[in-house]
């Protein structure tokens, strides 16, 4: 009889220890799918507050456009939202003009090698650093034809010996990232290269109002670093009205422009915006082109 009264009790104790346990376990649960909806929310909740970026600089660049067609540093879409507190987060985002970049699509006009965009890019490779030949790769990758351009050039026959094999785009590139496939092209390089060039739709001048000093002075021959330097300082507080101001006021060493490659004005830019609200936290990217005084539109959107 005591042993039956035993066996009760440390079965009683037994079914209260599994009860416990599993009440613990769904109070676990339950509170795990609190977290996740919560998480869930604040991060829905970043993501419109980001969003608010990309539309405060697409009105930006629009009312911009409305009132000049010289983009340059000092104007207002050209300054950096600085975070702003909102309701449980905060939000910053910026606006990079794209056209102060070398465009590598710009190397390929009508399905043809372009000799001046070709040129200016061997340069900003020698002033970088970088061997100037990586140029005929990229060429080759972007061009219709499968003829190799020497040297350094690469078509299917150098990418189809590759572990996996894959074949030459033969098409302007989407984005910088893409250099990642083009022989030639290791992490380093593409690391040094990046704050220079970019990759747009349709071949494109350079601004000279926003371009760095390294892509100035890949574009003009006889332009030194340290002159191109000293232009990006002059322009601060007054940039170049058009191209003949520009040409005004290089050094005596530069003695040709080529304004086919240059101008003062830009149509796509790179948004950036990033926000937080609770422990979420978003960012994006978006290449916007803005046409005349058209609302600018979304030509790619990606996370970061």
């Amino acid at each position: 009889m005591k042993r039956q009264r035993g066996v009760a009790v440390i079965t009683a104790i037994l079914v209260v220890a599994l009860v416990a346990s599993a009440a613990s376990f769904m109070a676990w649960q339950q509170q795990l799918w609190v977290r996740q909806v919560e998480n869930l929310n604040e991060r829905a909740q970043s993501r419109v507050v980001a969003l608010t970026a990309l539309q405060w600089a697409r009105a930006a660049l629009a009312q911009d456009a409305r009132e000049s067609a010289v983009d340059h540093l000092d104007e207002g879409w050209a300054q950096p939202l600085a975070p702003l507190p909102v309701e449980g987060g905060e939000l910053a985002g910026g606006v990079a003009d794209q056209q102060g970049l070398f465009n590598l699509n710009s190397l390929v006009r009508g399905g043809r090698t372009s000799a001046s965009d070709l040129a200016l890019f061997r340069r900003l490779l020698e002033l970088l650093d970088l061997p100037p030949d990586l140029a005929n790769a990229v060429v080759d990758w972007i061009d219709p034809d499968g003829e190799v351009s020497y040297p350094g050039g690469a078509e299917d026959m150098d990418y189809l010996g590759l572990e996996p094999p894959y074949r030459a785009a033969n098409r302007a590139l989407t984005t910088v990232d893409g250099l990642a496939r083009v022989k030639g092209f290791d992490a380093a390089t593409l690391a040094r290269l990046r704050p220079f060039v970019t990759a747009l739709p349709q071949p494109t001048q350079v601004n000279v109002n926003t371009a760095p000093a390294e892509v100035l002075a890949a574009a003009l021959t006889g332009l030194a670093l340290d002159e191109a330097r000293a232009l990006v300082t002059a322009r601060k507080g007054q940039p170049f009205k058009d191209i003949a101001d520009f040409r005004a006021r290089l050094p005596k060493t530069v003695t040709q422009v080529n304004d086919t490659l240059l101008g003062v004005g830009s149509h796509y830019f790179l948004v950036s915006g990033h926000a937080r609200f609770g422990r979420a936290k978003v960012g994006y990217e978006a290449l916007l082109e803005r046409e005349s005084t058209a609302w600018p539109k979304l030509v790619w959107q990606k996370n970061i």
